[in-house]
């Protein structure tokens, strides 16, 4: 992925009634509630995390100031 690239993520559905593994994701994220947002970094390991949870969370992206 391009560098200084970050992803703004924000959790828009909860994850009640879904997989153990799909819970254990979001927490993986740094979510603890609903519409939160987290920023992590742009990488291929959090890409997977994001796609996991695709229809649970909203995805942006964007540059890094830094």
């Amino acid at each position: 992925m391009a560098e200084g690239r970050r992803l703004r993520v924000t959790q828009i559905k909860s994850g009640i009634g879904y997989d153990q593994t799909q819970k254990a994701t979001l927490r993986t994220m740094g979510f603890r509630r609903l519409n939160q947002t987290v920023e992590l970094a742009d990488s291929p390991t959090v890409r997977g995390l994001v796609r996991k949870v695709s229809h649970l969370v909203r995805v942006e992206e964007v540059a890094d100031d830094a």
